[in-house]
C-alpha cells in the first residue's frame, strides 16, 4: 500500500493531527509528517506536494487553521488526492472549514470535519484501498 504524507501549517497543529497517525500505521501504511506553512514557506510547501507523487505517496492529508490555505496550495501542486482537516484556531474553526471546502474549479480538496484528523485517516485508507484495486 502507498504512503500518506501528513502536512500541517505549524508545529502547534501536531496535537490535533496525532489521532490520525495510529489509524494509518495500524493499517500498515507508512506515514511521513511535515510542517510547512503555505504562507511562510510557499516554495517548500509546493516542493513537498510535487515530490510526494515521485516518492510513492498515495494521499496527502493537510491540516491548517485560520485561512486554512495549506490544503488548497498543496492540491494546486499535485495530482494526488488531498484531504483537508480544518482546525479550530479562531471562530470555532468555521473560517478554516469554509476555506477548505471553497476551492476553485480544478483544485479539488476533500474535507472532513473541524479537528477530525481521525476521519481524514479513515478516508485516506479508503482512497488507498481503491487505488490498490
Amino acid at each position: 500500500m502507498k504512503k500518506v504524507l501528513v502536512m500541517m501549517g505549524s508545529e502547534s497543529d501536531r496535537v490535533k493531527l496525532e489521532p490520525a497517525l495510529p489509524i494509518l500505521t495500524d493499517a500498515g501504511v507508512a506515514v511521513q509528517v511535515e510542517v510547512s506553512s503555505a504562507h511562510r514557506q510557499p516554495d517548500r510547501t509546493a516542493e513537498l506536494a510535487r515530490a510526494a507523487e515521485a516518492e510513492g505517496y498515495g494521499v496527502i492529508i493537510c491540516a491548517a487553521g485560520l485561512s486554512a490555505a495549506l490544503p488548497g496550495v498543496v492540491a494546486a501542486h499535485t495530482q494526488l488526492p488531498v484531504i483537508g482537516v480544518p482546525l479550530s484556531a479562531a471562530l470555532g474553526g468555521l473560517d478554516a472549514l469554509l476555506s477548505v471546502v471553497q476551492m476553485p474549479p480544478g483544485v479539488p480538496v476533500a474535507c472532513v470535519g473541524i479537528d477530525n484528523a481521525r476521519n481524514a485517516a479513515h478516508l485516506a485508507l479508503r482512497i488507498l484501498r481503491l487505488a490498490a484495486g
